[in-house]
């Protein structure tokens, strides 16, 4: 008797540092080369896996969302356990479930959170270096959440995007985004139906201007040649996507045009 094949959707924590990325490359291991190569030997049979988005090279997981398909027996709650003891320490599956066919993990995404952090001491973190960008000036975080706080809603983002992105239109919606400081720690996080290419890394380098009060406010600040420095050195910790069935029909019907294009690139 033939098996059914079942869609499957697993919750991907991973440490990009050693990575080229979300997507599989020719130029350098991936997170999805060594997620694949884990459940084929898992399997015992090939297997693709489609992440939610392309994140870029150093770049972290919380939450990276992706589904595969497969006839397997074993139960969506045991994928986890079974997949961690295959992956290297820098990869891990938090959780697995069974979703029906039609949950797509890129098209049924109704949202997705970014998270920057700064770590603002004289010094650099021996710990923290791979996982934030060092500001050695004290940062003015209150006056950086209140600067962004003019991102939310729908707006044209086009100043806010680097060159070599493929979405049609620049216009995104912004649902969240706010800085907070916990000590010498100051977070940026920001939640968006899509982005544009590098375009949250844009906006934490023009935050980062405005907190040490170089920058006026968010529109005169776009110091292009200093961003293009801090945007080297920001570490972005990519979180959970959020999906629904009604997130596919939203993304189908009202952002297909926006965000086209947008997960074909690292979009921050």
């Amino acid at each position: 008797m033939e098996k059914i094949s079942k869609r499957f959707l697993l919750t991907v924590s991973y440490d990009g540092t050693n990575y080229v990325g979300w997507q599989r490359q020719k130029n350098g291991l991936s997170v999805q080369q060594v997620l694949e190569e884990a459940l084929e030997k898992l399997l015992g049979g090939p297997v693709r896996v489609t992440g939610a988005s392309r994140t870029d090279a150093g770049v972290h997981a919380l939450g990276q969302r992706a589904h595969l398909d497969s006839a397997t027996g074993i139960p969506a709650e045991k994928l986890p356990f079974a997949l961690n003891t295959m992956l290297p320490g820098d990869v891990r599956v938090l959780q697995g479930l069974r979703v029906p066919d039609s949950l797509h993990a890129r098209f049924s995404v109704s949202g997705k959170t970014y998270r920057y952090q700064i770590h603002n001491s004289p010094h650099a973190s021996a710990l923290y270096r791979n996982l934030s960008a060092h500001v050695p000036v004290r940062l003015d975080d209150r006056r950086m959440d209140e600067a962004c706080r003019v991102l939310l809603g729908t707006h044209d983002f086009a100043a806010f995007a680097a060159a070599g992105g493929s979405a049609k239109t620049t216009v995104r919606t912004i649902t969240e985004i706010r800085v907070e400081r916990t000590g010498e720690e100051v977070f940026l996080t920001v939640s968006g139906n899509a982005f544009l290419y590098n375009m949250v890394r844009i906006i934490a380098g023009t935050l980062i201007d405005i907190g040490r009060r170089e920058g006026k406010n968010m529109y005169y600040s776009l110091n292009w040649e200093k961003l293009r420095k801090m945007s080297r050195c920001l570490q972005l910790m990519w979180m959970a996507p959020k999906h629904t069935e009604k997130g596919r029909a939203q993304k189908n019907a009202i952002d297909a045009k926006n965000a086209e294009g947008a997960e074909n690139t690292p979009c921050c």
